[in-house]
């Protein structure tokens, strides 16, 4: 591990969410960075292909190092999500379980890549399980919480979400314990309590890819509220820290696109796709280009979002959510409902909540609809697409008290969300 010059000793609390206990995450001491070797599925630093050929050469001298092994298959998960090559996973696989053939009893290395992994690849409840194998070896490295507190996120298993990033905080405190402790409190309600600690993740920032990582969340928080001003400055911010980090693009061309000027926002989501051609970045410049009118260009990058995912799925990425958004935003209600009970049959979360509640109602099925739009608000979490939802819900029940009520709520959470651009809007 590479060391860390100290900085001073800080001491704070997050805001409590009464039902979880979030006041119990207490951050002491501060890293500069997360932890180099972490196998982090939320915050690629450095593209890693220098270090897989160093790997690659050990391991044709010494075959059996079960370590360098490991090491190599945390490094693709790494290059996969840096590439958006999901071929990179059956690699990482491969290289992992190799490690674990060589050493499966106390190789917990192996077991947090196979956390991360998994992961990667959607299969959350094999990340829990692979984490709880690596805890039961070394219950004190911080890095297995941080797979376990993204797996439970994503499961909607929001109780042992809370715990896990905690211990994280507790045991390892840095940039990848405080992005996830910012992601607790925001989803729990909280906004002004995850930008706090995103700014103290800022101050420990030592890398330019993890000060962009920073201010592209400070740049989501204020976007999600309606602050573009504030948003467009973080994502500028962002850029400046490391012009390579692509999501600072897609930050400004999203302020572009809700400040209404659509020939910027698909200037630069042309960039963006261009050089990292994610499945979400392309569904949202779809988006943009159906609202100009650009049909054939339009047509285009559904065409290469078809191919995306098939690839995807090839290298065993299932993403349903992502399916049911987009069917959705697009018009597709029965490719969305279809997606969206999918996707709920594997996890809870209140995302997923969220998009069958809206694959509901665009069925017809409303009464079951409230339901889930009701699971979808349960933490609190200001997420003005979810009460835009839930006020269309009720109008469709007649419910229109209701309904003007979840209205307000939305357009107090974030007055300059435009539901004609769903995609764009869309907090994650």
């Amino acid at each position: 591990m590479l060391s860390t010059p100290p900085l001073k000793r800080t001491a704070v609390l997050l805001p409590a969410a009464a039902a979880l206990a979030i006041a119990s995450i207490v951050v002491v001491g501060v890293f500069r960075g997360p932890q180099p070797t972490e196998p982090d599925p939320v915050r690629p630093t450095a593209a890693p292909s220098g270090v897989i050929a160093r790997y690659q050469r050990i391991l044709r001298d010494t075959p059996g190092d079960y370590a360098t092994w490991a090491a190599l298959g945390a490094a693709y998960v790494q290059q996969a999500r840096i590439t958006v090559d999901p071929a990179f996973y059956p690699k990482a696989e491969g290289a992992l379980r190799r490690s674990l053939r060589l050493d499966g009893g106390d190789n917990y290395q192996a077991m947090i890549a196979m956390a991360a992994l998994a992961n990667a690849r959607h299969q959350f409840g094999d990340a829990v399980r692979w984490g709880k194998r690596a805890e039961r070896i070394a219950p004190s490295n911080p890095q297995l919480y941080g797979a376990l507190n993204d797996a439970y996120t994503q499961l909607g298993d929001y109780p042992a979400a809370t715990a896990a990033v905690a211990r994280m905080n507790e045991l390892g405190p840095g940039v990848a314990a405080f992005t996830r402790a910012s992601y607790e409190l925001e989803t729990h309600g909280h906004p002004a309590g995850a930008r706090r600690v995103l700014r103290q993740a800022l101050d420990s920032a030592y890398t330019p890819s993890d000060v962009a990582y920073c201010r592209y969340y400070l740049g989501e928080l204020a976007l999600h509220s309606g602050g573009l001003d504030e948003a467009a400055r973080q994502y500028q911010a962002a850029r400046t820290a490391d012009p390579a980090y692509v999501p600072a693009l897609q930050g400004i061309a999203k302020t572009a696109a809700l400040r209404g000027d659509l020939t910027a926002a698909i200037s630069g989501y042309g960039e963006v796709v261009s050089r990292v051609p994610q499945p979400q970045y392309v569904a949202e410049y779809i988006e943009l280009l159906g609202a100009a009118g650009r049909t054939r260009e339009a047509a285009a990058q559904r065409r290469l979002l078809a191919s995306e995912r098939k690839l995807m799925a090839d290298n065993g990425v299932v993403d349903d959510l992502g399916a049911a958004e987009y069917a959705a935003d697009t018009g597709d209600a029965v490719g969305a409902l279809r997606h969206a009970r999918a996707e709920w049959a594997h996890r809870h979360s209140v995302i997923v909540a969220d998009a069958l509640a809206w694959a509901l109602h665009l069925n017809g099925h409303d009464r079951q609809a409230l339901r889930y739009a009701r699971q979808a608000t349960r933490l609190g979490w200001r997420n003005a697409l979810f009460y835009r939802h839930r006020a269309d819900i009720h109008a469709a029940l007649g419910q229109g008290a209701a309904a003007r009520r979840d209205r307000e709520t939305a357009h107090r959470i974030n007055p300059r969300l435009d539901p004609r651009i769903p995609a764009i809007g869309r907090a994650s």
